[in-house]
């Protein structure tokens, strides 16, 4: 500890400075340091009532607005008509913002998984309801490598340390190329011709990640890219 004015070293304990006497702001007692290192307070339970409270009001309002519409398509059309896109896209928007706030903790591992099935049975709904037959082709391998895809990235960016600016690049380089297999189911359910967009995907993120995996075998740039973007 030292003076504020002179600069000189002061003893522990000393209320003033023996050159100056210019009096010392907070006056630290011998063995303080050690005592007031950690708090004893432990942390305040984290209320949840309020959150929950939200929740449930927001889902009371989605079931009213969905009865609703219900009920005005039964007797409207005597079926329910379009009501069904507005109980799927609730019951969605729910599993996707609501149902994660009913928990003290997000897990991305359990919740993404639900919300990509929940996502996936509107899309089998949407495909059922106009009578075609584009999702076991299409929306449903799309929709999984979707899924896969995105845990990998939040198992990169979450729970991996070590190396990750290198995992980083070969996931670029793995996204680059699930393009590629989403124009081919693209090809094999609706006609349509093969490497239209999807070279250009796998050329932009197969140069990025080429690119970071490279930079992790040169010390001063890997250094510098986590540095900057703190990976």
């Amino acid at each position: 500890m030292y003076c504020v004015y002179c600069g000189v070293k002061l003893q522990e304990g000393a209320k003033e400075c023996p050159l100056c006497h210019t009096p010392v702001a907070i006056a630290q007692a011998p063995g303080s340091e050690e005592k007031t290192l950690y708090s004893d307070r432990l942390p305040d339970k984290e209320n949840r009532h309020g959150i929950t409270l939200v929740v449930w009001l927001l889902t009371t309002v989605i079931i009213a607005v969905c009865l609703g519409c219900l009920i005005f398509c039964l007797r409207t059309r005597g079926e329910a008509a379009w009501s069904g896109y507005v109980l799927m896209s609730a019951g969605l928007v729910w599993m996707l913002l609501l149902f994660p706030l009913l928990f003290r903790r997000y897990r991305p591992m359990i919740f993404l998984p639900v919300s990509f099935a929940c996502l996936a049975a509107f899309l089998l709904y949407i495909c059922v309801k106009n009578g075609e037959n584009w999702f076991l082709p299409f929306a449903f391998p799309v929709t999984g490598i979707a899924c896969v895809l995105t845990l990998i990235g939040v198992a990169i960016f979450r729970y991996i340390r070590q190396g990750r600016l290198r995992l980083l690049g070969l996931y670029l380089v793995l996204i680059g190329a699930s393009f590629m297999l989403i124009e081919f189911f693209q090809h094999i359910t609706f006609g349509t011709p093969m490497w239209v967009w999807s070279l250009y995907c796998v050329c932009g993120f197969g140069a990025l990640g080429l690119f970071l995996f490279i930079a992790t075998l040169i010390p001063p740039l890997h250094a510098h890219l986590r540095k900057t973007f703190f990976i």
